[in-house]
């Protein structure tokens, strides 16, 4: 492997934005590689004073892709850039042109992270896709998806990527106990919630299920972890949750680089997302040896396996959550062979590290067919 380029103009922070900016990290042990980030997105927290190269693009409009192209046409050039890994499906177009414009004209591979719903056999979308190299869709269902709605003669080569958990940082039960109090948990059963506070991911069903059994006389708190999208939905939820009278059973803890070390605080997590492509978030929970509960559609159905390393609940219906947390909390001895039977299959499916090796042997094998051509 040579010189790969990982771009994201994503502005936000979520499992999309920190998969990028762990692969470029790992890969970046084994081969010259350079990061493209956008200039006021929230990821050159994780560049800026370290050894790991990185330019920024501002993220332009539709009508000014050609100029950011052209800029990003240069940093191919520049760095003699062989294959460009591109991981935010709104960068797509900007990178086609940008390998066009380009004298390096490098390979082009996408990590598709969203799902895929209808057939692209526009004009546009031949443009772009008869550019491209090699898709990795982050799950089955997704490659489905892609050879359902991507023409045959346009589709690029195919091959299923899934995201992995970084070996999680353990606290002791002596740790746990002082942070618990810090964040008054107490001894209330603990349900974690991890990423972006907005409508899709599904907050408002963890603080329904919540108040369901605090009416049933249940000592329970949810922990809501991750930066707000909207103030207008995170005053909405606050007003709600003050209305229903349980403000002392919710707790906002805004965006932290600590997730995983709050997680360890949850008796489970949730994601409660109604169409997760993957859910790394889960396998996360998962690593360090946490009972998770998803919604039972998308990436979820391929992570857990209902009743054993995980349970699932009805989508967008926060009574099936309440029920699946409930069955836990009456059920200490399910929720621990979950918890480990979780994190047992995350070691041997999930890892971060086994998952960035195939990456890297992916990419290297690509890189070998451009010295072959």
């Amino acid at each position: 492997m040579k010189n790969i380029l990982e771009l994201c103009l994503s502005p936000d922070l979520g499992g999309l934005e920190l998969y990028m900016m762990r692969a470029s990290h790992f890969l970046d042990a084994k081969t010259n590689v350079i990061s493209v980030i956008n200039e006021s997105g929230k990821l050159q927290q994780y560049y800026k004073d370290t050894q790991y190269k990185y330019e920024m693009l501002a993220r332009s409009s539709v009508f000014l892709s050609f100029v950011t192209a052209k800029k990003l046409a240069k940093i191919i050039d520049d760095h003699a850039i062989d294959i460009v890994h591109l991981h935010w499906t709104k960068d797509l177009p900007v990178a086609v042109l940008a390998k066009l414009f380009s004298k390096q004209k490098p390979k082009l591979v996408q990590t598709r992270n969203m799902t895929m719903t209808r057939f692209k056999d526009d004009f546009y979308h031949r443009f772009l896709y008869k550019n491209m190299d090699l898709m990795l869709p982050v799950t089955y269902q997704v490659q489905e998806q892609l050879k359902k709605f991507i023409p045959e003669r346009i589709r690029p080569k195919i091959e299923v990527l899934y995201m992995g958990a970084e070996e999680p940082e353990l606290i002791d039960d002596a740790q746990k106990q002082i942070l618990r109090k810090e964040y008054k948990l107490d001894d209330s059963f603990t349900v974690g919630i991890v990423g972006r506070i907005e409508e899709e991911k599904g907050q408002y069903l963890v603080i329904n299920a919540i108040k369901k059994l605090v009416e049933e006389g249940i000592n329970a708190k949810a922990l809501i972890v991750g930066h707000a999208m909207s103030e207008e939905y995170l005053n909405a939820l606050k007003a709600d949750i003050k209305k229903n009278n349980i403000e002392n059973n919710i707790l906002f803890i805004g965006f932290t680089r600590e997730a995983q070390k709050l997680m360890q605080l949850c008796d489970c997590l949730v994601l409660a997302t109604d169409r997760e492509t993957f859910g790394l978030v889960l396998v996360e929970a998962m690593a360090c040896g946490i009972a998770v509960i998803g919604s039972d559609s998308g990436g979820p159905l391929e992570i857990i396996d209902d009743g054993k390393t995980g349970l699932l609940f009805k989508t967008k219906d926060y009574n099936s959550l309440a029920c699946a947390i409930l069955k836990l909390i009456q059920n200490p001895s399910l929720k621990e062979h979950i918890a480990k039977a979780g994190r047992d299959k995350c070691e041997i499916m999930f890892s971060h590290e086994k998952q960035f090796i195939k990456l890297a042997e992916i990419l290297n094998n690509l890189k070998l067919s451009i010295g072959n051509n």
